[in-house]
């Protein structure tokens, strides 16, 4: 395995490459295989981008006969015939059997585009600056995204100061109480030293912060919250959209509506760089060009996200994920019981779920003797402290042993090698 090419030209800002560090050569469904013919089972997804998993073969199959048939790659914001069926396809699919009006907007390819489009969006409707975020929140690395994110490691990373957005506890955050009606005294205090926000951003399911989740009446009412205030309310659906938690959107359970809605990772289906941010109709109050980027149209996106809504046309796949999910939750809560002493809980919804740990970096070691062991599991938390299960959706209940069973003896082993450590 030849690793000095990266290690001797590329920058030391690369990550996963350290926590997985071997060569991959090729991909299918669950797996992922490596230069020496090593095959790992995945239980990170991308960080959440292949929600249908590797190459899928419809997928595989329409990008193929679009590019052969010499479709077009590249438009800007431009009419394009895949834009065309994705925008109908989407409507007819997502949209219209949820009762949503929403304008579709492609802000660039990337989560973090789209998060910074709706940002500037909010505050042009709204005519003010401050944003509201939450504990752990994490919404991307631009400089209005991480402004927003509250990881102290990666905010330290900007240089410059972050400014315009205030933090409040999160559902659940540890001696917060009520942490919305902390909210809702803040808003209406005028000696409260916080600005009337424009928008309100969260994820339902904090997943770099530690798969934190919001509970539905909590949702519902900081929906009331921000609407009985003029404030807009932006779900960040970026990494637990797509059906990661059952329904296509994470937060449908809740029964709420949000002004906008940011979208990115496994909307390609492919893995292929894609981002949109659906609006509320009057908030849609762009004028042409004020908000651009070069890479509006990626085709090859539209075609194959349009082939993974496919997925969509009835509720098989929300099922499955929910049958999936309780075999998963199960089989954590056992090894959760098991290391008691050193396992604090076990939290999730859907197909996103982890072991949190009592002792920061038990994670990284437990992923580390997994990775060993033939499966590919990532860390979440400020201190690496929860092991967060991200498989694709597609994975079958027996590659879910598997993986589980894998799980299961990595714990074992790290908690041992951490034991003669500490001894």
């Amino acid at each position: 395995m030849n690793t000095q090419p990266f290690e001797r030209l590329e920058s030391e800002v690369r990550s996963y490459c350290r926590s997985f560090p071997t060569v991959f050569t090729h991909s299918e469904g669950s797996h992922l295989t490596d230069e020496d013919g090593k095959r790992y089972l995945d239980f990170f997804a991308g960080a959440g981008v292949l929600n249908y998993g590797h190459n899928h073969p419809d997928f595989k199959k329409a990008l193929i006969a679009y590019l052969e048939d010499g479709g077009i790659v590249h438009s800007l914001d431009m009419y394009s015939a895949a834009k065309r069926r994705f925008l109908e396809t989407f409507d007819e699919v997502i949209l219209q059997p949820r009762g949503m009006e929403y304008r579709v907007q492609f802000p660039g390819p990337t989560g973090t585009n789209a998060v910074e489009s709706a940002f500037k969006l909010a505050r042009k409707v709204t005519g003010r600056k401050n944003i509201v975020a939450f504990t752990n929140a994490f919404h991307g690395m631009t400089l209005g995204a991480l402004a927003a994110s509250t990881n102290a490691g990666k905010r330290a990373g900007a240089g410059v100061p972050l400014d315009n957005v205030h933090v409040v506890p999160f559902d659940g955050y540890p001696g917060a109480g009520d942490s919305l009606a902390y909210l809702e005294a803040v808003l209406d205090d005028k000696g409260s030293g916080v600005d009337k926000p424009a928008a309100i951003i969260l994820e339902t399911v904090q997943a770099e912060g530690g798969i934190r989740v919001a509970g539905f009446n909590w949702l519902k009412r900081l929906e009331t919250i921000a609407h009985e205030r003029n404030i807009l309310l932006i779900v960040d659906d970026i990494q637990v959209g797509c059906g990661r938690t059952g329904p296509f959107f994470s937060f449908e359970p809740a029964g709420i509506r949000p002004d906008m809605i940011t979208l990115s990772k496994s909307l390609s289906g492919f893995g292929l760089p894609f981002s949109l941010v659906l609006i509320q109709p009057e908030h849609d109050q762009w004028a042409p060009g004020e908000h651009n980027g070069t890479f509006r149209g990626h085709n090859p996106a539209f075609v194959t996200a349009t082939a993974a809504l496919e997925f969509w046309r009835d509720d098989s796949l929300e099922k499955a994920t929910g049958k999936k999910a309780e075999l998963v939750a199960e089989r954590l809560e056992k090894i959760a019981a098991k290391h008691s002493d050193a396992i604090a809980e076990v939290r999730g919804r859907g197909l996103i779920q982890g072991l949190v740990f009592k002792e920061n970096n038990m994670g990284n070691k437990v992923s580390a003797e997994a990775f060993q062991r033939g499966l590919i599991v990532e860390t979440a938390g400020v201190g690496d402290e929860v092991l967060k299960l991200l498989p694709p959706l597609t994975t079958t209940e027996e590659e879910f042993e598997t993986g589980l069973d894998i799980i299961a003896e990595s714990v074992e082993a790290a908690l041992a090698q951490h034991q003669r450590e500490v001894a």
